[in-house]
């Protein structure tokens, strides 16, 4: 019985043992998973801690290029079936507009390819050409070339230790009133106004210089557009009304009358063409013929004082020089004009011609040659003028 007692008591003993031990090692796992698991949470947390200022950046980056991406977007170059109604002007230019661009991104677009770059750059070549023509021409001026020497003359030696300021600007007052005696020349003798000459040379630069910043800033907004295209409407009125100035002064300077009827008459033809443009109606694609003929008006005015010149001096040997450059000028306004009208080539061949060729742009470069041309008729007018002079018989 003791024995057995004793056997049982060793056995339960065991089995206590075992479970105690199994207990420990639940515990122990247990204790070494909840360890293992609170590692594996820290280690997260650490690299969160790296990772995370990478994925801001990253997120950053990607966030700045898809805004960069959108504001492109904004100024990419469009369909004209996406243009807004204000800009559709030609149907047969077919792709490469700017719509709706801020001032600035406008004025950058100078030197982006699109369907007005040569619109753009064909008339602002030419106006600096005319800048450097009408430079030319007031330094050959005598009278200023005159004044610009006296005053570097004048202006030296003030520069240079002991020279006599006050000395030398009394000099300079003296010989420059005392250089032209008017009271001592024969009528012949006169210098020949330039003033005439400079108004043309002023609205040929004002026309072509309105011409560019129109087609350049003229897709900014509706209403910027609108001003832009009377104000490039109005440059062209200027230029064919003082364009009319050489010719109509010069050839009867000695019939002062006459002078006033045609100067009078297309000044108020002129101011009559720029008070129907700056109607917005007629500042529209409808009425582009409309605009095309009140400047042909205009310009073929022209014909009665001509046609009254070759009458008066006909036996002018200058005469051939003059018709052949004024021929030339109206040669090529009238055929600028049919282009623009037409919209020839590209009303041929819709979206071929939408970068280089399509009619305004050949328009641009007809109106420049037509521009020099008659610059090369008034000079020959300013020559013979002073050399003719008023006595003898007019051109």
């Amino acid at each position: 019985m003791t024995t057995a007692g004793s056997d049982h008591q060793a056995s339960e003993n065991s089995n206590c043992c075992v479970w105690r031990r199994k207990k420990g090692i639940r515990k122990k796992s247990k204790s070494s998973s909840s360890f293992s698991s609170s590692s594996s949470e820290d280690l997260v947390m650490e690299e969160m801690k790296v990772v995370s200022p990478l994925m801001n950046g990253i997120n950053k980056k990607a966030k700045k290029n898809h805004n960069n991406k959108k504001k492109n977007k904004c100024f990419e170059l469009l369909a004209y079936k996406d243009l807004p109604d204000y800009m559709k002007d030609n149907e047969y230019i077919l792709d490469h507009y700017r719509a709706n661009w801020p001032i600035k991104v406008a004025f950058y677009s100078l030197f982006r390819w699109h369907n007005e770059t040569l619109n753009i750059w064909t008339h602002l070549i030419g106006f600096f050409v005319f800048v450097g023509l009408t430079v030319t021409n007031l330094i050959e001026i005598p009278e200023v070339a005159d004044l610009l020497g006296k005053f570097t003359s004048w202006s030296l030696p003030m520069a240079t230790p002991g020279g006599n300021a006050s000395h030398d600007s009394k000099d300079f007052f003296y010989r420059t009133t005392a250089s032209v005696d008017l009271g001592q020349m024969s009528p012949s003798e006169l210098p020949v106004a330039q003033w005439p000459f400079f108004v043309f040379l002023a609205g040929s630069m004002f026309c072509l210089l309105t011409s560019s910043i129109c087609h350049l800033f003229c897709c900014h907004s509706h209403r910027l557009n609108l001003l832009l295209l009377r104000l490039d409407y109005v440059g062209i009125a200027v230029m064919i009304v003082t364009s009319f100035f050489p010719p109509m002064y010069y050839i009867f300077q000695c019939q002062p009358q006459w002078q006033w009827i045609y100067l009078g008459g297309i000044t108020t033809m002129g101011v009559f063409t720029i008070i129907n443009l700056l109607t917005p109606a007629f500042s529209t694609s409808k009425y582009r013929v409309y605009r095309a003929l009140l400047f042909c008006a205009m310009g073929f005015s022209g014909i009665i004082p001509a046609i009254h010149a070759l009458i008066l001096n006909w036996n002018e040997p200058r005469r051939v020089a003059t018709v052949t450059y004024e021929s030339i000028m109206a040669l090529s306004y009238a055929t600028g004009t049919l282009f623009y009208v037409t919209r020839i080539p590209e009303r041929w061949k819709p979206g071929w011609f939408d970068l280089a060729g399509h009619s305004h742009q050949i328009f641009h470069v007809f109106v420049i040659l037509g521009a020099l041309s008659h610059y090369y008729a008034a000079l020959v007018f300013i020559d013979w003028r002073r050399v003719v002079g008023c006595p003898t018989t007019d051109l």
